[in-house]
């Protein structure tokens, strides 16, 4: 549901009534995973997406029938059903839907509303809501912080809210969205509960060291992929507001010291495009022995290479040079800006995601990698 908090923020702030319907689970083959959501409000207007088309129809039925009956239901649609066919989901996967009314009076809405604002402020946070259990919690809902403080509750039970707190904070922690079990003697609960917590995160950043013409196309890749994006060049005259637009920051400073003094992470992505080794080197230095998701550069085959001996000379091992990933990009023949922009994307997310980078004819490949993972996460 975090995943469309924009719009949603919207219709409860004009104090619109709708049903929002949210991927719990997927198993096989499907196009979005858990958290993904569709919304209909009590005019018909249709925002969101759950399965890429395959099911829309379904799924908008679904919330109109809520919309009238105030009911909270959990559906499931796959290759096992007999109307797989007639509701569009062919491609072999199975996905389960909670479909959630939530007007004006529902007792989940201002946990909601607070989930949905805390998204548009891209202030990280969880909401964690029954998915599965007795029907008096279903859509039952908890918004949890970094520090552990939670507001909502799941019926009453101040243990079972506490128990659900910690598994969202845990969640949240990982960054992960999914489903957790609560056992019976867990949650207090006969037969358990199902939690779907969704985690908000703020964006992961995409810092562009080079400020040239393919770093403008690159910063616009990056946004459309949702990243923060940063452009950093030690030139002014390069570095400007009027060159990179589309820019979340430019900074004007030395690519290695900038690097040292900013906040990276584990899903960070660094793409180095100065191709000059008195900015490389010490960048490259620094950048290969930091936890961050991807390090890259742009050059030719022999700038490669001699970039290479450079940062062996500079004391960089041979470990530390196995994750630089140059020359930077996916093989497509690309000649643009835009194209070369492309072809770095999408090696930044088949790192991401576990891709190979081949084309999906006749390859045989999985195409979408860890499905049969997604939404199934472990309770401690």
């Amino acid at each position: 549901m975090l995943d469309i908090a924009g719009q949603l923020s919207g219709w409860i702030e004009e104090g619109r009534d709708f049903a929002v319907a949210t991927v719990v689970a997927v198993g096989g083959s499907a196009s979005r995973g858990p958290g993904a959501a569709l919304a209909v409000d009590s005019e018909g207007t249709v925002i969101g997406s759950v399965s890429g088309g395959c099911v829309e129809g379904a799924v908008y039925e679904l919330c109109v029938q809520a919309l009238r009956d105030g009911e909270t239901v959990l559906e499931r649609f796959g290759y096992s059903d007999r109307d797989a066919f007639a509701v569009g989901l062919t491609c072999g996967g199975v996905i389960d839907i909670m479909v959630t009314p939530v007007g004006t009076q529902s007792p989940a809405r201002p946990v909601l509303q607070s989930a949905l604002a805390a998204a548009v402020r891209h202030e990280p946070a969880a909401l964690a809501r029954v998915a599965r259990g007795p029907a008096s919690l279903l859509g039952r809902a908890v918004l949890v912080r970094p520090d552990g403080a939670y507001e909502g509750h799941l019926g009453g039970r101040t243990e079972l809210d506490r128990t659900a707190a910690a598994e969202a904070r845990a969640m949240l922690e990982a960054g992960r969205t999914g489903t957790v079990e609560l056992s019976q003697d867990g949650s207090h609960c006969p037969g358990g509960l199902t939690l779907l917590v969704e985690t908000h995160v703020p964006p992961p950043r995409l810092i562009v060291f080079g400020a040239i013409d393919f770093a403008a196309a690159l910063v616009r890749a990056g946004k459309f992929l949702g990243y923060h994006v940063t452009v950093c060049d030690a030139r002014p005259v390069f570095a400007t507001r009027a060159r990179f637009p589309d820019a979340d920051d430019v900074v004007v400073d030395w690519p290695h010291r900038y690097l040292r003094r900013t906040a990276t992470d584990g899903r960070t992505v660094l793409c180095v495009l100065t191709h000059d080794a008195k900015f490389d080197v010490p960048l490259l230095r620094a950048a290969l022995r930091m936890p961050v998701a991807f390090v890259g550069a742009m050059g030719s085959r022999r700038t490669h290479e001699d970039r290479n001996r450079r940062l062996r000379e500079a004391g960089v091992s041979e470990r530390e040079l196995s994750r630089l990933r140059s020359p930077i990009g996916l093989d497509l023949g690309a000649r643009t800006p835009e194209e070369t922009a492309l072809s770095i994307a999408a090696e930044i997310v088949a790192a991401r995601r576990g891709g190979t980078g081949v084309p999906l004819t006749g390859s045989g490949t999985p195409i979408h990698h860890g499905a049969e993972e997604r939404g199934r996460v472990a309770a401690a």
